[in-house]
């Protein structure tokens, strides 16, 4: 199988979240023509999960097939490939197909492909996923990770901080109470919150991603909204309640979506990595003891540049080989 000539074919299909028909339609025909059993997993609509086996697997090569918007076409030069989806997660889709095309050939059986959907948004594909019946020891989650293996992936919080003022005419601002101005002293209080840390995932870390509010400059604003990301390395639950200690009466916190951190299994021999973003991990619980290794490096990822090295796709393929053979052999 030319590896580098199916990731060129992955990052060409438009597959951006809630859009992920033609991916999984095309990655369908594929998986069973090279022989392997492929169930399609309804989520919403035409959007679908795979689950390609050979088996009953004891170990399952994972990734996502969805993107962030938009959708960049395929561009290369001699070392890299770009485009949307380039290294999140496209090329390593292409990675662990070839490898489990390679592992097929070797005799060998009782293993997968699982590729879910809607992972950028609430991982509602992996959500479903969780669903399927399954005897399943050891997951092998593709992200970017430069070919290392991860340790850990950090979890994640995120919230909405909404504040209700009083509005008046801002000549006269003692008849009237700023909602924006109580947000920015909500917020400094915040961004003074001594974040807990772990001794393998490191900080816990906040980002105050949006704020909006207010009508016009000659009126005190009568509400405002700030949404937030918390990165997680302890617990949900002690964020939170260190986040509405923080707010105290004089907000409202929702918090929208949330992910506990995970530590994960490493082998022995590779170099190692904390993956300080979220994956859909947390939400395949019931597929065994999880890994966490891919080619390509996260901060491409998301970027207007996206692009992963050849080299490290070829390099990725080996990797995923010797790992099902360990897992395996076990």
């Amino acid at each position: 199988m030319d590896v580098l000539a199916l990731a060129r074919q992955l990052i060409d299909i438009p597959s951006t979240t809630g859009g992920e028909a033609e991916i999984t339609a095309f990655l369908s025909r594929l998986l069973e023509n090279l022989g392997f059993h492929v169930m399609r997993q309804t989520v919403q609509g035409d959007r679908a999960n795979i689950l390609a086996t050979l088996g009953t697997p004891r170990a399952v090569l994972s990734s996502h097939t969805d993107t962030v918007p938009p959708h960049i076409p395929l561009s290369e030069d001699a070392d890299t490939l770009y485009g949307r989806g380039a290294c999140d997660t496209k090329g390593i889709i292409a990675a662990q197909i070839a490898a489990a095309e390679v592992f097929r050939r070797q005799g060998w059986r009782d293993f997968g492909l699982l590729f879910t959907v809607g992972e950028e948004e609430n991982s509602d594909g992996a959500v479903a996923a969780n669903t399927i019946p399954n005897t399943c020891r050891w997951l092998v989650n593709g992200e970017p990770t430069a070919n290392r293996m991860a340790v850990g992936t950090k979890g994640a919080l995120e919230a909405t901080l909404r504040v209700e003022g009083r509005a008046c005419h801002s000549a006269y601002p003692a008849r009237g109470e700023s909602a924006i101005e109580k947000m920015l002293g909500i917020l400094n209080d915040i961004g003074r919150i001594e974040w807990p840390t772990h001794e393998r995932l490191g900080e816990t870390t906040c980002n105050i991603g949006m704020i909006s509010g207010g009508v016009q400059t000659n009126i005190l604003a009568p509400r405002a909204e700030a949404r937030m990301l918390v990165r997680v390395v302890t617990s949900i639950r002690e964020v939170d309640e260190m986040l509405r200690a923080a707010v105290g009466s004089r907000g409202e916190l929702e918090v929208s979506f949330t992910c506990e951190p995970v530590i994960t299994h490493v082998l022995e021999g590779f170099p190692t990595m904390v993956a300080a973003y979220r994956t859909d991990i947390p939400f395949l619980s019931n597929w065994g003891t999880p890994l966490l290794v891919g080619p390509g490096d996260i901060l491409d990822a998301h970027t207007s540049g996206e692009k992963i090295a050849k080299a490290q796709i070829l390099e990725a393929v080996d990797i995923y080989v010797d790992i099902l053979r360990r897992l395996l052999s076990t």
